[in-house]
């Protein structure tokens, strides 16, 4: 469709523009609405009533693991044994201690 567009007067124009914009929402209004009819079937195929029942539940949690050392002096610091090691048994390592000075 070859259209000369610089030999149309600006009311042409002007209501090309008007219903290319008009057409432009209408075909975004249906994909969102089918964007969301799907989001929506996958919330109850997951169990949920509905998508913003699953959009409040937010992401899962990751298991944080259980602690298997405990600082002797001040029993609240302690570590799960994965992950980077915190600066207390850094130290007791680099004094000479073990890991089994530590575990719970």
């Amino acid at each position: 469709m070859d259209i000369d567009y610089n030999q149309m007067t600006l009311e042409q124009l002007k209501e090309i523009n008007r219903k290319s914009a008009a057409a432009i929402a209408d075909h975004e209004g249906r994909q969102r609405k089918q964007a969301i009819q799907k989001a929506t079937e996958i919330a109850r195929a997951a169990g949920f009533s509905s998508l913003e029942e699953m959009i409040a539940a937010g992401p899962a949690k990751k298991a944080q693991g259980e602690a298997r050392y405990r600082h002797p002096d001040n029993p609240a610091m302690t570590w799960t044994g994965r992950g980077r090691k915190p600066g207390w048994i850094v130290e007791a390592l680099a004094a000479g201690r073990s890991l089994d000075d530590f575990a719970i």
